[in-house]
């Protein structure tokens, strides 16, 4: 059998497992290629199978010629990205493997892979890729029992771990900053009771449900983007209760609302030369010099001076007369540079994944049954963050099942066939990835 050859672009924060599972469970050929020559060189580390490569998409010819070389393309980069990879990879017959959601700019693209023999895999990390895995594991299990979804709502956050949260928004970053702040900016639409609810960007964090997960304790929920399509995908049409969420410790939703409501997520690009956080607070609420700014976002959000959002402001320094950290941007922009400051990992503290599905199922005969699927996963002290493993493992392993040819179907695929799902799922579970299940009849 020929040695397979992997491509992985992008070098960040997902690519460590990825590349020590390849070198250590597989004989595959990689190839790290990132526009930071270094980060690349580094992954690739001494291995006679692994080569570090200086590379930019936007170098045509080079990225056509690695991808020419490549049995599987695995895409790292942003997910703006992933749509100019497919065309390099539908041109040159190749498979691609990504862990984003699938973009209408990407579904377009279904018919030419399937043209080309290609399987364009996505949506196969943490969240999307481990929580469809697990969904349609239990749906197929209960479908198969005779039954019928009456309900499904899911929880997932990527969190630090409980001796690790110890900052007032009870969060630390473990991937993109600016991915995690403009999530604060979707509208979001879930099925509850038969009956669609949508809620505005404006008031997503306003009011998050308490949700209690064995062990940890009681987390905030917020409702996650469009749950609707979910209904769909999952083929679950008898659920009168769909919903996905995201899981934050206390203080998080709460500093995020005030953010929005002052604009402090705004992403129009200004001028900030000789600006401090303390003055573009004041440009924000319109607040003048003559009242404190602490006295003043109080009036404007119409809380009390002492109240815990005010101090997180205040915690995070947004009172203080410092100068922002860009002479330009935008007001996301400086929110963005100073919490990669505020919120990050210290040397040995752990980050914790926890993803909670629950079920209640009907069945012909009047039964009912209640199912509860939860995952607690924590990052290893010093090593990979439990974001990345999540995330990249299941990139590695369906990459694996690819060239296998373990994987029928080509065009546009994400892990909700057995095909996929099982065999990842049984692999991560040996690898410390695992499910615990309850049921309540």
């Amino acid at each position: 059998m020929n040695q397979k050859n992997v491509l992985i672009l992008g070098a960040g924060m997902v690519a460590p497992p990825v590349v020590k599972y390849f070198l250590e469970k597989t004989d595959y050929r990689i190839v790290v290629a990132d526009q930071i020559y270094s980060k690349a060189e580094k992954l690739a580390g001494n291995s006679e199978r692994a080569k570090a490569l200086k590379l930019d998409i936007n170098e045509v010819k080079k990225v056509d010629g690695e991808i020419l070389r490549a049995d599987a393309v695995i895409s790292l980069l942003p997910y703006t990205f992933h749509p100019v990879v497919a065309e390099y990879c539908i041109k040159q017959g190749k498979h691609l493997i990504t862990a984003s959601y699938v973009s209408d700019s990407m579904r377009k693209l279904d018919e030419r892979a399937k043209a080309a023999g290609i399987i364009l895999l996505n949506e196969i990390g943490l969240d999307p890729g481990i929580d469809h895995m697990e969904a349609m594991r239990i749906i197929h299990k209960i479908k198969d029992e005779g039954g019928q979804i009456d309900s499904f709502i899911s929880f997932c956050g990527g969190l630090p771990a409980p001796e690790a949260n110890t900052n007032p928004l009870g969060y630390k970053f473990s991937w993109s900053p600016v991915g995690v702040l403009l999530a604060g900016k979707s509208q979001a639409k879930y099925l509850k009771n038969g009956r669609k609810v949508k809620i505005a960007p404006e008031i997503l964090f306003k009011n998050p449900v308490k949700i209690n997960i064995e062990g940890i304790g009681e987390l905030d929920g917020y409702p996650n983007r469009n749950s609707l399509p979910y209904i769909d995908i999952y083929g679950i049409q008898s659920a009168r209760t769909m919903l996905r969420g995201t899981l934050r410790y206390k203080g998080w939703c709460a500093f995020i609302q005030a953010a929005v409501e002052i604009g402090l997520l705004g992403e129009e690009s200004k001028n900030w030369k000789g600006f401090s956080y303390e003055s573009m607070m004041r440009e924000l609420i319109q607040a003048g010099e003559n009242i404190n700014i602490k006295i003043a976002l109080s009036d404007f959000l119409h809380l009390d001076i002492d109240a815990d959002v005010i101090k997180t402001f205040e915690w995070l320094g947004l009172f203080q007369k410092k100068h922002l950290p860009l002479e330009s941007g935008s007001a996301l922009d400086m929110l963005t540079k100073n919490l990669q400051e505020k919120l990050q990992y210290k040397k040995g503290e752990r980050d914790m994944i926890i993803l909670q599905h629950l079920f209640q199922a009907k069945y012909p005969d009047g039964r009912s049954k209640k199912v509860k699927s939860s995952l607690i996963n924590f990052g290893i002290p010093d090593g990979d963050t439990s974001m990345a493993r999540t995330v990249g493992l299941p990139l590695a392993i369906g990459t694996r099942l690819v060239l296998e040819e373990k994987i029928k179907e080509t065009g546009i695929q994400i892990p909700v066939i057995p095909q996929i799902y099982r065999p990842v799922l049984k692999e991560l579970n040996t690898l410390g990835i695992g499910f615990k299940e309850t049921i309540k009849q």
